[in-house]
């Protein structure tokens, strides 16, 4: 061991070993239950992307236009009160999948 000005500092970085395990997916990364907003979120994020696929069939341009709408007004709310990061990442592409969904029914057609 060197000392440097008092204080004892190792040569060799000792480290634990590691082991190998899956990455646990969750939206609750504060500790905290959600279990209402887990489920808005979950709702928002296959909403959107439904929206989205419909809106790049044509003839769906109904259902991608209400489908976006009601899930980006939803999704807006879910983004306000939500409380993790996981939680913000999940409902911001489900809003952004609405909205482009919601966008390309308008542009097929809209309400008629």
């Amino acid at each position: 061991m060197i000392t440097s000005i008092g204080v004892a500092m190792r040569q060799v970085a000792t480290t634990q070993p590691t082991r190998a395990h899956a990455p646990r997916v969750t939206l609750n990364s504060d500790g905290q239950r959600h279990p209402l907003l887990n489920v808005a979120t979950a709702l928002t994020f296959c909403a959107g992307i439904l929206a989205f696929a419909l809106g790049l069939i044509v003839r769906a341009h109904f259902a991608a236009t209400v489908l976006g709408m009601a899930t980006f007004a939803c999704g807006l709310y879910a983004q306000l009160v939500s409380a993790t990061r996981e939680q913000r990442i999940f409902i911001v592409t489900g809003l952004v999948g609405a909205f482009v969904g919601m966008g390309l029914g308008i542009a097929h057609g809209g309400f008629g």
